[in-house]
């Protein structure tokens, strides 16, 4: 093992939330201002996962009035508090950037059924 994995082995999480792409997630963000800590919640739909290890991301797209906004996430990042699972949504592909044309009712995603 070379010394830029053991680096990297000590900065990894041990407890990766479970989640997948098309999934409705809730991402609690540590923000600093200042002199002040606060968690701000950044929701959306996971449209894309990349990488591995320390490295890996995860892309979550929302609409703001009106407006698209996707904010890439690391995994790993100690300013990634949690990511909750709201919905789980029923897909086909890894990337789900076809939603970016998408509109109104065209942004739906089927349910993912548990049973």
């Amino acid at each position: 093992m070379n010394v830029i994995d053991v680096i990297e082995k000590e900065h990894m999480k041990t407890e990766i939330p479970k989640y997948s792409v098309g999934d409705q997630v809730d991402v609690s963000i540590k923000i600093k201002e200042g002199e002040k800590e606060r968690t701000q919640v950044f929701s959306g739909l996971v449209i894309a996962k990349n990488g591995g290890g320390i490295r890996e991301t995860f892309t979550v797209r929302r609409i703001v009035q009106g407006e698209g906004v996707e904010r890439v996430f690391p995994i790993h990042s100690p300013k990634v508090l949690d990511v909750k699972v709201k919905k789980s949504g029923k897909v086909r592909r890894a990337k789900l950037y076809y939603m970016r044309d998408r509109t109104s009712k065209g942004t739906r995603l089927k349910e993912k059924r548990v049973d």
